[in-house]
């Protein structure tokens, strides 16, 4: 049996055969689709190329068994079940932060664990948790969507943005570095390690709310670690002390002093995740195989 593995993002779309080892092999990236004929005809071209008869999948959305259910920035794929597309080929399809953490538990940060919780923190904030060996889905596909945890009782809600997204994901972290007169996230994070003060309390606010919300994923999870993914994984050895700082604050002792690490993959989890899924098949999601 051949694999193919493929992270569909809202900006690149990336595929590469699966290698005897079960990984990826060299991905080939493109734009992403401009609509539902240009994916499925791309698709095809990438199962024909390299000749697979398993297709692993991670998509920026909702997925549900074979069914794309709800992809925000590529909504002409809404409602297309990939095991009509493509008959004749084993599909398994999920979303990019469980696949990510997926290949996190098998072979990365969180390898040996067999509860952990993974947010992917980027221009918004994707999430997924492992409890006890297996990735949690849910009914619908959208389990442990952290980013829209709230701790703010008075905020009014938004239908496209999570009250946690809203308040530390990537653009949060843009807007507060513009706030400080600096000209994004990066360059905030960069000003704080040096001891800014003006960055420093700039920064502070977006790590504390993302501690308090997480407290309530910690009460309900007990993970064993929190894996981070994205734009900021990077910066986790300054940041990490800034979010468990918040997070014990609000737990009993128990709970406290999760470790928080960078996810070891950085962009090619997804992919890795979803070379995973593909050989697992369509209830995929088990790390012990």
């Amino acid at each position: 049996m051949t694999g193919l593995a493929i992270d569909l993002g809202g900006t690149n779309m990336r595929a590469a055969p699966v290698g005897a080892d079960g990984r990826p092999g060299a991905a080939e990236t493109r734009d992403a689709p401009r609509s539902r004929q240009e994916f499925l005809v791309r698709v095809q071209y990438f199962i024909e190329q390299h000749g697979a008869d398993r297709l692993g999948i991670g998509v920026p959305g909702l997925a549900r068994g074979s069914v794309l259910s709800w992809i925000p920035n590529l909504g002409f794929l809404d409602g297309l079940d990939l095991a009509e597309a493509f008959p004749g080929v084993s599909v398994a399809l999920g979303n990019d932060a469980q696949l990510a953490l997926l290949a996190e538990a098998t072979y990365g940060a969180a390898k040996g664990r067999r509860n952990a919780l993974l947010l992917s923190i980027g221009t918004g904030i994707g999430s997924a948790v492992l409890a006890e060996g297996r990735i949690v889905r849910g009914s619908r596909g959208g389990a442990c969507s952290f980013g829209w945890a709230c701790a703010d009782a008075a905020d009014p809600g938004d239908e496209r943005h999570g009250w946690l997204e809203r308040q530390a994901s990537g653009v949060a972290l843009d807007a507060a570095a513009r706030a400080a007169g600096l000209p994004g996230g990066p360059a905030l994070i960069a000003a704080a390690r040096t001891g800014d003060l003006r960055a420093e309390n700039a920064l502070h606010q977006p790590m504390r709310r993302l501690g308090a919300a997480l407290a309530g994923a910690v009460g309900l999870l007990d993970p064993e670690i929190i894996v981070v993914a994205g734009g900021v994984a990077a910066e986790m050895d300054f940041l990490a002390p800034l979010i468990g700082e918040a997070l014990d604050r609000q737990l009993p002792p128990h709970l406290r002093h999760i470790a928080i690490r960078a996810g070891e993959f950085g962009p090619r989890a997804g992919l890795i995740g979803a070379a995973i899924a593909g050989a697992q098949g369509a209830d995929w999601g088990d790390i012990d195989g």
